[in-house]
């Protein structure tokens, strides 16, 4: 234990992502927070205090801060068979995330009344091995009564614009989400849009049997083009800060900067899959690859990455969707009855990573989009970065040792991914949790977090057997290096 201000770990690093740099530093941290990071050649040389634990990285890892994803359906209660608070974060602390927000489908019930928040709070209780946040729904019955989950401390409020996947969490029409970004916008809330316009999708022929093609053409550009406007018209008329979830169609990139010059509070993310995905890979019956807004051409998807370089969209994260394997329809390979959702919280840093520096980008672009970005996006002023004052939320990256995508070794509930058998640069070596090395044997020691909550402040220090080395059979190796 230590009294708050006294170290008790400091992390001696290399090489660490400290702002928009890749320097060698040395972390203090007291009590789960960092107390004061030292930068420079001698830093991971630096004396510590007598009985300061003491965790020396070595030159082939960079220390980051952890991951924030803004996009998780962890899907309990009452799907538990495709998801779970357990799994889904043992997935994301894999994956060097440390604070994940759920979203409010496709739970059952579906996180659009107190009373199912509440349902969902207690379904994670024990259960969360890295932070969770949750997202409200605004479907058209609780219109006029958002601000019942807003006291209650959701994050936002996820609507659709067309069919959800789900009955029980229905669009909302025109008229309904201006209603909807009023009232968000008299309490100073957020609403994250799924927008694909219904009626351009409901006017092509539904998708049907194994061509990727043919599901494509049922989801084509222009209902993104559409709906994109549409929110960005409802934005300039009610002020209603906003965010458009999983873009994936370039073509809107244009209304987005033009809104952005405009000063409209609008945000926009993209996915993993969007950034190293294409349609052109996709072989008939690989309903792996099912998600909507769907994976488009190699050429749209090389326009996002100059999005994301220039600014105009601002997060990575994950929107992992996972089912159970039968509902992806393997046994026909119909693209038109398969569910839609790639499961990728696990993988989401290694696959942005290898992408990136394949396009000249570095980690602290990478850190930008998948932690700072999301936190700030969120309101979470204590994490999303290595600064004196943030939490000690960290991540041991390999960045040059690459792996092999084996469906079986993921910690997601069921063995289902788009990525199997690809080759991804970068290993998640260790996951430190307010100062505390996660450790999947142990006691799960995330937290539920509330919007209206102050910044977590961590009762106990972050001494323990952080520096113990870890076991050869963590789940952390599960991910197994090549060579």
């Amino acid at each position: 234990m230590s009294a708050r201000g006294v170290p008790d770990i400091v992390f001696r690093a290399h090489r660490a992502v400290v702002g928009t740099e890749v320097v060698p530093a040395a972390v203090t941290v007291s009590d789960g927070f960092i107390l004061a990071v030292e930068t420079g050649p001698a830093a991971p040389t630096s004396p510590t205090p007598a009985g300061t634990d003491v965790v020396d990285l070595g030159d082939d890892v960079v220390l980051l801060p952890g991951l924030v994803d803004t996009h998780v359906h962890v899907n309990e209660p009452g799907r538990t068979d495709w998801e779970g608070f357990d799994s889904a974060t043992r997935a994301a602390a894999c994956g060097g995330v440390t604070t994940l927000i759920d979203m409010p489908l496709n739970s059952s019930p579906v996180t659009t009344s107190p009373a199912a928040l509440d349902a969902k709070l207690a379904s994670s209780t024990g259960k969360l091995h890295v932070d969770a946040g949750f997202w409200g729904g605004a479907v058209p019955e609780n219109l006029g009564r958002l601000r019942e989950l807003w006291d209650r401390g959701v994050f936002g409020f996820k609507c659709f614009l067309l069919h959800s996947g789900i009955d029980e969490f229905p669009p909302l029409d025109g008229a309904q989400m201006l209603a909807a970004m009023k009232e968000i916008a008299g309490f100073g809330g957020l609403l994250i849009v799924h927008a694909e316009d219904a009626g351009t999708i409901d006017a092509q022929p539904p998708p049907s049997g194994p061509a990727y093609s043919g599901f494509l053409e049922s989801r084509p550009v222009a209902a993104e083009v559409r709906a994109v406007a549409q929110v960005i018209d409802g934005v300039r008329r009610t002020g209603c800060r906003t965010h458009i979830l999983h873009l994936s169609a370039e073509n809107a990139l244009p209304l987005i900067r033009a809104a952005k010059a405009e000063g409209l509070p609008l945000t926009v993310e993209t996915c993993p899959h969007y950034l190293s995905l294409f349609a052109e890979e996709i072989q008939p019956g690989a309903t792996h690859y099912k998600c909507c807004p769907p994976i488009r051409e190699a050429g749209n998807r090389e326009l996002l990455w100059e999005g994301l370089r220039d600014g105009t969209i601002d997060l990575v994260v994950s929107d992992h969707s996972p089912c159970v394997p039968e509902l992806k329809r393997f046994d026909s390979g119909d693209f038109g009855q398969a569910w839609g959702g790639i499961a990728s919280v696990q993988l989401g840093l290694p696959i942005i990573w290898s992408e990136a520096r394949l396009r000249g980008l570095g980690l602290p672009d990478v850190v930008r989009w998948m932690s700072s970005g999301p936190a700030e996006f969120a309101g979470l002023i204590d994490r999303g970065g290595i600064r004196p004052g943030a939490r000690a939320d960290l991540v041991v990256l390999a960045p040059d040792e690459a792996f092999v995508v084996l469906p079986e070794r993921l910690q997601h509930k069921n063995p289902v991914t788009a990525y199997a058998q690809r080759v991804l640069g970068g290993v998640v070596r260790d996951v430190y949790l307010a100062g505390r090395r996660v450790d999947l044997d142990g006691a799960a020691a995330g937290t539920a977090l509330s919007r209206s909550d102050p910044p977590a402040q961590p009762a106990q220090s972050a001494q323990s057997a952080l520096s113990a080395p870890l076991a050869a059979h963590d789940a952390f190796s599960r991910t197994e290096p090549l060579g």
